[in-house]
């Protein structure tokens, strides 16, 4: 883990930061490291934060979820990924249905009494599978981003990516840094919200 940034406390940021902060803080029980350390960006970071609850605010918290899951997995953010995988838990969202999100292959058939992921759900998945391999710039990529404004429409087919775009921001930061993950998998201490 790089110590080339010191960490800061809640205290030690700017009051606006702080109190944008603090209802997370609060709900979370920690201040996470990739706020202690953006934080040195206050009002980059209150963009960031405005930003994500922007984004996220016109799709389903199941669709949200399975950004944020596979955008983690498949760029290797432990960080993210194990903050997502309670949120999903305590959003109600079986381990099974997380486990299927992080297996990152959404057409593979599920045991049965496993919830599988929605039509929608799989649409998303395949979407940020597709542009992630590519940067967007694959036929495949190009293909599936169709399917998902079929599927969800255009405004929130856009809210995807943009909503991706804020996981991609997270998992440079806590990948370059390599920032230990606040807590641990749910599949690591049997999590249940």
């Amino acid at each position: 883990m790089s110590k080339a940034i010191p960490r800061l406390d809640l205290q030690d940021m700017p009051g606006g930061l702080a109190a944008a902060l603090g209802p997370r803080v609060e709900r979370l029980g920690y201040l996470g490291e990739f706020f202690r350390v953006a934080g040195h960006q206050p009002r980059a970071l209150e963009a960031f934060v405005a930003f994500t609850e922007s984004a996220k605010s016109d799709l389903p918290k199941e669709l949200v979820e399975v950004i944020a899951l596979t955008c983690a997995v498949h760029l290797g953010n432990a960080y993210e990924r194990n903050q997502h995988e309670r949120l999903s838990v305590r959003l109600g969202l079986d381990r099974d249905w997380v486990e299927a999100v992080e297996r990152l292959n959404p057409d593979e058939a599920l045991p049965a009494g496993v919830r599988s992921l929605s039509d929608a759900e799989r649409a998303v998945q395949r979407y940020l599978l597709a542009a992630l391999a590519s940067h967007g710039r694959s036929e495949a990529a190009q293909v599936a981003f169709e399917r998902l404004v079929e599927r969800l429409g255009h405004r929130q087919a856009v809210a995807v990516m943009m909503v991706a775009g804020r996981y991609l921001v997270h998992a440079l930061i806590v990948n370059t840094l390599a920032l230990e993950p606040p807590v641990p998998s749910i599949f690591e201490d049997g999590f249940t919200g």
